[in-house]
Parts: structure tokens; sequence; C-alpha cells
């Protein structure tokens, strides 16, 4: 369990460096992947920049708990995606759908761990 939370919150922190890092640079490629900036991009960056950060911190104090918290709500997000976006095709879509399945293979470790 420890190493599959230890690897979510890692993927977390190895996709939004380089993505927020990006927005923040409004670099060309992210005008194609998510629309011209706006305030709900920025608000998207914040909500990105919230999970980059719980991430970092759990990643010192890995609580199962606060871990699982974090994860639940982005498979949800991510799951969700491809029906606000309404296609499969947008690069951002099929990320958030790869780092979904992953986050829910932690998220059933975690959950098995505490039924035990």
């Amino acid at each position: 369990m420890r190493a599959l939370i230890i690897a979510s919150l890692g993927l977390n922190i190895a996709v939004l460096v380089p993505v927020c890092t990006s927005l923040l640079l409004k670099a060309d490629w992210t005008v194609s992947a998510y629309g011209a900036e706006t305030p709900a991009r920025g608000i998207l960056l914040s909500i990105y920049l919230a999970i980059l950060l719980c991430s970092i911190g759990l990643l010192f104090k890995p609580s199962p708990a606060m871990v699982a918290a974090l994860l639940l709500v982005q498979v949800i997000y991510k799951v969700t995606t491809p029906f606000t976006v309404g296609s499969l095709g947008n690069p951002v879509v099929i990320t958030n759908l790869a780092i979904a399945a992953f986050h829910s293979l932690t998220l059933w470790s975690i959950w098995k761990q505490a039924a035990a």
C-alpha cells in the first residue's frame, strides 16, 4: 500500500509540475490542450496547484486517509472529464483517465488495508 501511495503522489507531482509551469508561463501547447486563457483556466490552474501542494505535503507524511481523500476527488473529476469536455480525443482527457486508473489502484489498496 505504501509504495502505491508514494507512486500516486509522485505521479501527481511529475505531471503537475510541468503542467502548472506551462500554464503559468503560457506555453503554446496549453492553448490546444486547455483552450484560451480565461478565468476558468485560471481556476483550473489553482486546483492543479492545490493538488500539487497537497501531494508534496503528503509525500512527507503520507496519511492513508488524507491520501485517499485527495485521490478520490481526483478520480471523480478525472473520470467525469470526458462528459464535461464532450470528447475522448483531448490529450488532457486521455491523460486524466490513465491517471484515474492508477489512482484507483492506490485507493483499492488503501481500502483493502483499512478493511483488514
